[in-house]
């Protein structure tokens, strides 16, 4: 087993929280009283009461949440709201909660570099807004720009990209000339919603994110550029299997790590 102290310190050595989002909620949300070692962490994207109830049928004692169950102020704690009762039963059956979000996004190895994978291989990579303390941190910030070092046809990229996350449909808004076989060259990504990220972002053919709105699409798509998309939790739970590998370097075997089953986007094809 490690301590739970080992546990957060893993966590946040591949995602530090001064990475997030200045709006964010990162970190340790939840830590039960006499909550000292953990043996088993759960990763998941959401957290709900599906999601809670494997955690108990597998013995999670450390949920590791990757959206934060706690985002806005919490004025009270009351049963008969789902998550509210979701927070309580974690506190009485000893299961802490963390949440490494867009500290995750920003970080080197992070979601934003494994999006990138899926198009194969790349370079000239770099964030679209840059994380900076007392100086930039290279590699580390929110998106990323890259060129492809062999340009593709939008239908080869398409393909390519869904078999990286899984999936069997994708929402793509192409522009005329790479519908009709113009190659792509320059791309850019960021997981979950990613508009606000590319509004002032000029340059690449492609955007790849979860969601935008119908209006920041019809901009890009007007200025030359293609635009994917998943659906916000698609750019994102590919992701676990990968984290939950990096997770267990770093904690050398100390506890069991555990991808949820339960969890999945509440957007269905039908």
């Amino acid at each position: 087993m490690a301590t739970l102290t080992e546990v957060v310190a893993a966590i946040e050595r591949l995602a530090p929280l001064p990475y997030a989002a200045d709006w964010d909620n990162v970190g340790l949300l939840v830590e039960p009283p006499g909550t000292q070692v953990v043996g088993t962490i759960l990763l998941t994207v959401d957290l709900d009461e599906a999601v809670f109830e494997e955690a108990l049928e597998r013995g999670a004692d450390f949920l590791v949440c990757y959206h934060p169950p706690i985002f806005s102020g919490l004025k009270r704690l009351r049963l008969d709201a789902p998550l509210q009762r979701t927070l309580l039963r974690a506190i009485r059956q000893g299961i802490a909660i963390h949440s490494p979000h867009t500290a995750l996004d920003a970080a080197r190895g992070g979601l934003n570099d494994w999006l990138l994978e899926g198009f194969g291989a790349v370079e000239h990579v770099r964030p679209i807004e840059p994380y900076e303390d007392s100086e930039p941190v290279p590699g580390v910030g929110a998106g990323r720009v890259a060129r492809l070092m062999e340009s593709a046809p939008l239908e080869e990229i398409v393909a390519r990209l869904k078999r990286h996350l899984g999936l069997e449909h994708v929402r793509v808004a192409a522009t005329e000339a790479h519908a009709s076989g113009r190659q792509i060259r320059e791309i850019a990504v960021c997981p979950g919603a990613g508009g606000s990220l590319f509004e002032g972002l000029l340059g690449p053919d492609l955007f790849l994110t979860g969601e935008m709105r119908h209006h920041d699409v019809l901009a890009k798509v007007a200025s030359g550029a293609s635009v994917i998309l998943c659906d916000h939790t698609n750019t994102e739970r590919g992701y676990l299997p990968r984290f939950a590998e990096r997770l267990a370097l770093e904690l050398r075997g100390g506890a069991k790590i555990l991808v949820s089953q339960a969890d999945r986007d509440p957007l269905a094809v039908v």
